[in-house]
């Protein structure tokens, strides 16, 4: 029996471009393996960088995404996913890094220390 090929970043992207139920359930898998999550990360830069070049931003899903990958990733994830939303100042990664805030994913994996 072989194992199946990693994803690439391609495909990836195509799965977060999408955002329905299937893929997200896709990816959600994919990121419970921590062998799997330079692949996300690199998938979810070239999904940015695609957003980014597109002739129409849609940032409401962008948002969304942010929103969904936030609440859906593993902890040790989450500052990954915020290094990736403030690589650059387009707006594609703004609205991203604001769906990102809102889902609290980073407060829930460190959460700030009572003094």
């Amino acid at each position: 029996m072989t194992s199946a090929p990693f994803p690439d970043r391609d495909t990836i992207a195509s799965k977060l471009a999408s955002l329905e139920e299937q893929e997200k359930s896709y990816v959600s898998l994919l990121m419970e393996n921590a062998a799997q999550d330079e692949n996300v990360i690199n998938g979810l830069h070239r999904h940015l960088n695609n957003a980014a070049s597109a002739p129409f931003l849609n940032t409401l899903k962008l948002e969304s995404l942010g929103k969904w990958i936030g609440g859906a990733a593993p902890a040790r994830l989450q500052i990954r996913l915020m290094e990736a939303a403030k690589s650059s100042q387009h707006p594609a990664y703004a609205a991203f890094r604001s769906g990102l805030s809102r889902s609290g994913g980073l407060e829930r994996a460190y959460p700030p220390a009572v003094i």
